[in-house]
């Protein structure tokens, strides 16, 4: 399996420099002026490689090349495309130009596949603009229905449909959902964002489960004042009961005893905001996410009976809502063989792991089948500038993604 390595790895540092920082920070947020500029980029190359383009009304961007039975249900590939602030490079992207490239070098063969094999950029797998993560994928596969995305509003004001349109989408939302056996598989190349396969000295991961997340809002309100005029026994400090939740989260994932356990307070706005007030208002954002849907769903409530208990300690009001509790994927037996028995074609050891960061796949293994493969990242560093996966590492993924859809594809 012929891979060039060295124009894959141009592009990618081409698409890199579509940004809102200087490189080598990436912050490629939804429909800003560096994603539309990036997704025209990305689909020059993809007609360039001969593939038939479309679009639907979110954005999703779908190329296939088209094969010798084109009725049959395609195999399917992909990732995302858009970023963090002061992101890193590879995440998404080695899957989306991955793949790309992983068609090319199935096309350099000269074999045409028997079914279509199709290339998907989804919209916004970052919760960055409006507040939630995987939009396109999980639009695709229902999870998320098109009144709830009609309410998704971004810090301005305005609406994820008006958005889409501004970008040059359009079309009925409720026309994202992908009916079930549209593809035959998915499967996902990534980056891994841990440490193991690097730690481990393994080139290949072959993911089996991807660990459920749910994001909890917590908010506490009261009085407020006067920093110095407020007396200690006559406060009711919102940000003491959010100091309490806070460890309270470190102290409930730790209390599983399960490696597949995290728990995150990775957002807190405090109101007024001023060193010399006492805050009227504070919230928060938990992300829990594990493996096992019992036991996350366990610390999940357990964060909320903290809050409930922090609230009642300090005199203050208390509101708590989950913004999203998605159930984990099981990876498809047959997609993994498929992986592994490529694996083993080219000789690469592999380890078979499970997927704490969500993806697109997540969503697409609701309605299809579907696995991911994972390359090792430099110290298990991702949402960083500094995040880094090397041209050799990058190339034996793609390998291993070409040899999994050429199988899959007859």
């Amino acid at each position: 399996m012929s891979v060039d390595a060295e124009r894959l790895a141009a592009e990618i540092e081409t698409l890199s420099r579509f940004s809102d920082d200087p490189w080598p920070a990436v912050t490629r947020v939804l429909f800003t002026p560096p994603d539309i500029e990036a997704r025209a980029w990305f689909l020059a190359r993809c007609e360039e490689a001969g593939l038939e383009m479309r679009f639907d009304a979110i954005g999703n961007l779908f190329a296939r090349w088209v094969g010798t039975e084109p009725d049959l249900a395609a195999v399917a590939t992909g990732s995302h495309n858009d970023a963090l602030p002061m992101a890193g490079r590879f995440d998404g992207v080695v899957g989306v130009l991955g793949g790309l490239e992983a068609i090319r070098s199935l096309q350099r063969q000269g074999v045409r596949p028997r079914r279509s094999i199709e290339l998907i950029m989804f919209t916004a797998e970052e919760p960055t603009r409006f507040g939630i993560g995987c939009i396109g994928s999980r639009l695709m596969s229902g999870a998320l229905t098109p009144e709830r995305v009609e309410a998704l509003l971004d810090d301005e004001g305005l609406a994820l449909s008006e958005a889409s349109v501004r970008a040059g989408y359009s079309g009925a939302v409720d026309q994202v959902r992908l009916d079930d056996g549209r593809y035959a598989a998915f499967v996902e190349l990534h980056i891994e964002q841990g440490p193991l396969l690097e730690r481990r000295g393994v080139p290949i991961g072959v993911v089996e489960a991807i660990a459920a997340p749910a994001t909890l809002r917590v908010e506490f309100s009261g009085s407020g004042g006067h920093a110095g005029a407020l007396l200690m026994g006559d406060r009711h400090d919102p940000i003491v009961a959010a100091a309490q939740v806070i460890l309270a989260t470190n102290r409930a994932a730790r209390a599983t005893g399960a490696i597949d356990t995290v728990a995150t307070c990775g957002l807190m706005h405090v109101s007024p905001g001023a060193v010399n007030s006492v805050p009227r208002h504070v919230r928060l954002e938990i992300d829990v996410r594990d493996t096992d849907l019992a036991r996350r769903d366990a610390t999940l409530a357990s964060i909320r009976s903290a809050a409930t208990q922090a609230a009642k300690d300090t005199g203050v009001e208390l509101n708590t809502v989950v913004l999203n509790a998605d159930p984990p994927a099981t990876c498809d037996p047959q997609v993994i063989a498929a992986i592994t028995a490529t694996c083993d074609e080219l000789g690469l050891p592999f380890d078979r792991m499970v997927s704490r960061a969500y993806h697109d796949t997540t969503f697409m293994a609701t309605i299809s089948p579907s696995a991911m493969i994972f390359i090792p990242c430099r110290d298990g560093v991702s949402h960083r500038p500094d995040e880094y996966a090397s041209p050799a590492d990058i190339a034996r993924g793609v390998q291993v993604l070409a040899g999994t859809l050429a199988r899959l594809a007859r």
